[in-house]
């Protein structure tokens, strides 16, 4: 599994090297910025799995950090602030902002929050790789295909086929866009090589063939015509 970066953005030295200490107890690795302006820069370096944002800084604000990441990341970004005005937090929270705890705060009750998102950011990522539609479900990482949990062995054409098909459900494709996704832009071969596939491909799902749907004279679906 690989390591769970966080960025610690905090200003307070001594409180710093105390949330350093037990962040790398449980196994986190942790690089530390002191300012706003660092904060992005490191951010803008490193692989950052989550970011720990105290909103009084140097040079550059949390607040301000946070919506400049926000330009151009979804990071999870907890802010560990002394404000305890509602209007402050929901103005943050409008700005992308994923939790935040008021200082002082209890040192596990942090490590918990940070273990929720951590569980929310594993289950997407999960399911990123994962497509589902209907009795079919195909996982990229592990290629493989099933069909009401059963694996079905599929030739690497088909099961590029099917993941081009399960990626747009309800989208018609056409032969040529199959052809370029699969085949690649220099494939010189008929058009009907896409029909032979598909061909096969059905005979493999059984019941569920006429799943994969044929738009005449255009190519294919999977399931209806959105």
């Amino acid at each position: 599994m690989d390591t769970t970066t966080i960025l610690l953005v905090e200003d307070e030295e001594s409180l710093a090297s105390f949330m350093t200490t037990e962040l790398e107890l449980e196994g986190y690795k942790v690089i530390c910025a002191k300012d706003g302006q660092m904060a992005l820069d490191l951010f803008n370096k490193e692989q950052i799995t989550l970011i720990l944002l105290d909103w009084m800084l140097p040079e550059y604000d949390g607040l301000t950090v946070l919506r400049r990441i926000r330009k151009v990341s979804d990071v999870p970004v907890i802010m560990i602030t002394a404000r305890s005005q509602t209007s402050d937090i929901r103005m943050a929270l409008d700005q992308g902002l994923d939790d935040y705890i008021t200082k002082p705060f209890e040192i596990e009750e942090l490590l918990a929050r940070i273990r929720v998102i951590l569980r929310r950011l594993k289950r997407e990522n999960e399911s990123a790789h994962l497509y589902c539609f209907g009795p079919f479900k195909l996982d990229l990482l592990k290629h493989q295909f099933l069909v009401n949990d059963q694996e079905v062995h599929l030739t690497p054409k088909e099961f590029s086929l099917m993941y081009s098909l399960m990626k747009n459900p309800g989208v018609v494709q056409t032969r040529d866009d199959l052809l370029n996704q699969i085949w690649g832009y220099e494939f010189d071969g008929q058009t009907n090589t896409v029909d032979v596939y598909i061909r096969a491909l059905r005979n493999k799902l059984g019941d569920y063939r006429d799943l994969i749907k044929t738009v005449r004279g255009i190519g294919y679906v999977l399931g209806d015509r959105s």
